[in-house]
């Protein structure tokens, strides 16, 4: 590239100074650039032509710089900033949404739960670690689960059985984050711990 803009400096400089002439300094001072026949300098157009055309250069190597910016493949594969994960729950499109959202025991019903049907959700998903919550029946979590243990075993049922133990009644829910058991119908918005929401059921 060096190459390329020497030579096009040295086209500048044949193009438009080929008057230019430089004479031994004179008893007032340095050289001079070349006069016309009304002994006037012409060295003040000389260098606005030379600024006009070196900014011209500047401007179209700066537009192929950025078109190779552009077309670089690790330009094309930078995601798009997406928001928080409470705005993009991964939804069943044309679903229904439970209102209010419903944990239950292992006797409440699962579906789409209202104010009138308090039914347990089953398609929960965590905002926060953006994992699908697990369910088991008739199981609780035992004292010693703890963050670390779901976040190395999750979703691997056959692993998180380590921590449930047998209780009739009760159904144990966990994401990769956070872990509950319950008995009855119980509003998630009255657990602020948990970051559930529901996902959607399919139409």
């Amino acid at each position: 590239m060096d190459d390329d803009l020497d030579e096009l400096l040295d086209e500048v400089e044949k193009k438009f100074c080929r008057n230019i002439s430089v004479s031994p300094a004179s008893s007032k001072g340095g050289g001079q650039c070349g006069k016309d026949r009304d002994e006037r300098p012409r060295n003040v157009g000389c260098e606005q032509k030379i600024n006009s055309i070196t900014e011209d250069i500047d401007a179209a190597l700066k537009e192929l710089q950025d078109e190779d910016h552009r077309d670089a493949p690790w330009a094309k594969t930078v995601p798009p900033h997406k928001g928080h994960l409470d705005d993009q729950i991964h939804s069943q499109p044309g679903g229904r949404k439970c209102c209010p959202v419903y944990l239950g025991g292992s006797g409440v019903a699962k579906g789409v739960g209202t104010a009138a049907s308090k039914r347990s959700c089953d398609q929960l998903r965590c905002t926060s670690c953006d994992f699908r919550v697990l369910t088991f029946d008739d199981c609780e979590w035992d004292s010693s689960c703890d963050y670390l243990f779901l976040r190395n075993n999750m979703p691997d049922h056959g692993k998180l059985g380590a921590k449930l133990r047998k209780r009739k009644g009760v159904r144990a829910y966990a994401c990769q984050c956070s872990w509950f058991a319950v008995s009855e119908a119980t509003d998630v918005s009255m657990q602020p711990q948990l970051r559930w929401a529901c996902a959607r059921h399919p139409a």
